[in-house]
């Protein structure tokens, strides 16, 4: 199994990534919340991975910390939570907000997350509260991880859309969300991260 990458980011289109390690191409699918803390493109990065196959396909999945890995691994495990519904509460949601909703029982802030109903959030506060214990680890990146300037791209609404949707929302909404907030001159994860934060706050 593919335990960690290191390598040179070759593009990233949330959620995807495409890291080269050593000449072979990794594509992976990451969190918002790692893709905040990577560097651009052409610059090395490090990516923790959790591997899972099936019949038709071997998929990667890459995270900055080893605790945003285990707090992945903990979301598939829940029944109804598949690794595309862990990815976007990851991405929408700080690992110390879904804990703080965990212990405070708050439905309300998990069921504003796409794709999570109310049962499904009810599930995840039963099934999470036991493990509240690993998820301060969670914030930490690795030492060697590198930084890199953010810089525009182009057409980064169009991207930041383009991701939103991927990771669940409704194309309407997805359109809704960017016009919502100030994203001149911003990146396109820059978009994504204030329009997740507004999704959430309900503002």
């Amino acid at each position: 199994m593919i335990g960690r990458l290191k390598g040179e980011i070759i593009y990233k289109k949330p959620p995807q990534i495409l890291i080269d390690v050593n000449g072979v191409g990794y594509e992976v699918e990451a969190p918002m919340t790692t893709f905040y803390e990577l560097p651009e493109a052409g610059q090395n990065a490090i990516l923790l991975t959790h591997m899972i196959v099936r019949e038709d396909a071997q998929l990667l999945y890459g995270f900055a910390t080893d605790g945003e890995r285990e707090m992945f691994r903990h979301l598939i495990k829940i029944n109804g939570v598949g690794p595309k519904l862990a990815l976007t509460i990851l991405s929408g949601i700080s690992s110390a907000e879904l804990a703080r909703c965990v212990s405070d029982h708050d439905v309300i802030s998990l069921v504003k997350l796409p794709g999570v109903g109310k049962k499904t959030a009810e599930r995840l506060i039963i099934e999470l509260a036991d493990k509240l214990k690993l998820f301060p680890q969670i914030e930490k990146a690795p030492p060697d991880q590198s930084g890199g300037a953010t810089i525009a791209r182009v057409n980064p609404l169009l991207e930041a859309e383009s991701a939103l949707i991927s990771l669940g929302y409704k194309a309407q909404e997805a359109s809704r969300m960017i016009k919502a907030i100030d994203s001149k001159g911003l990146s396109s994860e820059q978009v994504i991260r204030l329009a997740l934060q507004s999704s959430v706050s309900g503002k």
